[in-house]
């Protein structure tokens, strides 16, 4: 659904070129100094028409608190944020109606939802909702104050040079994707629990909120495959758990160990692309030649580091929640 959380629980709502889209936190404890401010830098790392390869389309972004906001703390009852939708051209989607796009969600929620989803821009199915997740993520930074989320785009089009993979794309007239990676630093052991709720299941589980991801894998991932197990085990140095190697990623049986969570995700190339593809006309049940119209990003992982970043911090800040790690009240008021 688009819900998830057990105490931090942040739902999520609105359509790519609707009114609005924002977010309700539930949870969330009280007494966090929290202002617009706070959003700033993540909002604009997040943002397209910024860097090379993203989409021309700019929103200004400014969060519009609506509730369990009070004299610049929060108050303990449900946060709720909008975003509002202000450069949208939905007449570059009136013509895709009958066509539905090649890797986008078109036919599928045309399928599920009878027709009556809006389909303007990919609607509650586009990128444009991450916004929501980003502002989660400031504020559930904000909770784990002293442990640090940080990711980085490692691949474009196969090339640790970001800068050759988009010349790419930019060659090819195509879209493109990468991989990113996301290190924490500062967790305490203890997080997470045994089989479905391990901390790899829980953020996997987060991640794929993201669109576009199509792969994650923790510490050495595949690469484990190849190994022998006297290679991959981590050997132990002290009584803190620190170990000499980092294969596991920081998380045994589903629990941090207290050493550096590391993990991985693939992002597909941006579904809209230039380049012609065939469709299948729903209105004259053929086949025919179609190319996405409007504006897209050439490499949508580039938009990803601080979406990662955030639902990182999401799931982690509901994790130190339920282990009374971060108090209800955060502040005493006189």
């Amino acid at each position: 659904m688009n819900s998830f959380g057990r105490i931090f629980r942040i739902h999520i709502f609105g359509e790519s070129h609707g009114e609005c889209v924002g977010l309700t936190i539930d949870g969330c404890p009280a007494g966090l100094p929290l202002n617009a401010s706070d959003f700033i830098e993540d909002i604009e790392r997040r943002k397209g028409g910024v860097q090379k390869g993203t989409t021309p389309r700019k929103e200004d972004d400014v969060p519009i608190f609506k509730s369990g906001l009070f004299n610049g703390h929060t108050t303990g009852a449900p946060v709720t944020i909008l975003f509002e939708n202000n450069n949208t051209r939905s007449s570059d989607y009136e013509k895709q109606r009958a066509v539905p796009r090649p890797g986008h969600a078109d036919f599928t929620a045309h399928a599920k939802y009878g027709g009556f989803q809006d389909f303007r821009g990919g609607g509650h199915f586009s990128g444009r909702l991450t916004v929501c997740l980003v502002a989660a993520g400031v504020i559930a930074k904000k909770l784990l104050q002293n442990i640090q989320v940080r990711s980085t785009i490692l691949e474009i089009g196969g090339e640790t040079d970001l800068e050759k993979g988009l010349d790419k794309a930019i060659e090819a007239k195509d879209s493109i994707g990468g991989i990113v990676e996301c290190r924490v630093n500062g967790l305490p052991v203890g997080l997470g629990e045994h089989f479905f709720d391990s901390v790899e299941s829980l953020l996997s589980h987060a991640v794929f909120a993201i669109p576009a991801v199509r792969g994650v894998e923790f510490g050495s991932g595949f690469a484990a495959a190849k190994m022998f197990g006297v290679d991959h085990n981590d050997a132990i140095e002290d009584s803190s758990g620190k170990t000499r190697t980092n294969h596991a990623g920081g998380v045994i049986g589903g629990i941090t160990n207290g050493n550096e969570l590391v993990y991985r995700i693939a992002i597909k190339p941006t579904s809209s692309t230039p380049k012609e593809q065939t469709t299948w006309n729903r209105e004259t049940n053929e086949v025919e030649t179609f190319s996405v119209k409007g504006r897209h990003d050439l490499c949508i992982a580039l938009r990803v580091p601080v979406i990662l970043e955030a639902v990182t911090a999401i799931v982690l800040t509901d994790l130190m929640l339920l282990d009374q790690k971060i108090k209800p009240v955060l502040t005493t008021h006189d």
